[in-house]
């Protein structure tokens, strides 16, 4: 019995210890990644102002990008230029040193900056890469708020609040705006890392307050179509299972089941992405008060 007790503890540790090794494996490179992201940050020149203010070299740079097609050429890594500016119904939004939209996308991680867009759709959504030791013209946009990250093929991906960046392969001339909402998680970034074209919250009430009323969107940043909900107590919402989004003057909670059952969460205000919430396509009923 003793025998088979030590065995069991010495199996037991030795798996610990490989769990133990595993994570701290994990760790490592984690940090590693980090840190390299973090030293080819350090060799980039970032210069204020535009590539053309800059006397950047011609036929460098975002000059040397093909509208829509992936970077290959290592003059076309030379620099980087992200503006503030508008195109189509955005506004702000960043562009870059052609005057192409720059996207991000929602299936990506700002903290830690990771891209998960490769292979295929790399081709659809070309990165916004950059050589080691390169340049990024900021035109409008801080110092502060870019990045960069090491993708997966061990290119550097520039980051706009943490955002890893991107064209889109259907904007053929400077402004397009083509790859707005496509999948519902495709979006321009803005000069600090938001969403380009999502709408400004309403100013909210006291974190605490009981909302009176909530609408729900079927899409995220409240797209349309919506449901109205409002009264006291519980109610079940008329198209269960479809909101990816909420508006809503105060705090709620919602419910993944109907007459308030289920799991449930509370909310405080607008939640423009029900997904960061795990709650996308989920509430079939909300409490009042």
């Amino acid at each position: 019995m003793i025998r088979n007790r030590l065995a069991v503890f010495a199996t037991t540790a030795a798996a610990a210890s490989l769990l133990l090794t595993a994570c701290n494996g994990a760790e490592t490179a984690a940090s590693a990644a980090r840190d390299g992201a973090g030293a080819a940050l350090s060799s980039l020149n970032f210069d204020n102002g535009t590539a053309k203010e800059n006397n950047a070299t011609p036929g460098t740079g975002d000059w040397a990008n093909s509208p829509g097609k992936v970077v290959t050429k290592p003059v076309a890594k030379k620099w980087v230029q992200l503006s503030a500016s508008s195109a189509g119904d955005l506004d702000p939004v960043v562009v870059n040193g052609s005057g192409f939209t720059l996207y991000r996308f929602d299936k990506d991680t700002a903290d830690p900056s990771k891209s998960n867009c490769n292979g295929e759709c790399a081709t659809t959504w070309p990165p916004v890469v950059v050589a080691p030791g390169g340049k990024i013209f900021i035109d409008g946009v801080k110092k502060s708020d870019v990045g960069v990250v090491k993708r997966d093929d061990g290119n550097l991906q520039v980051t706009v609040g943490g955002w890893p960046v991107y064209r889109f392969s259907k904007d053929l001339k400077p402004g397009d705006t083509n790859g707005q909402g496509v999948g519902g998680t495709w979006f321009g970034v803005t000069p600090d890392g938001r969403k380009a074209g999502a709408p400004v919250a309403e100013e909210q009430p006291a974190p605490g307050s009981p909302a009176t009323s909530v609408t729900l969107s079927d899409e995220p940043d409240f797209g349309d179509p919506s449901e109205g909900l409002a009264g006291a107590g519980c109610q079940n919402v008329g198209r269960d299972d479809l909101a990816s989004s909420l508006q809503a003057s105060g705090t709620l909670k919602i419910w993944s089941e109907k007459d308030c059952e289920g799991a449930s969460k509370v909310v405080d205000g607008n939640v423009n992405d029900l997904a960061a919430i795990d709650f996308d396509n989920r509430i079939s009923s909300v409490f009042f008060g």
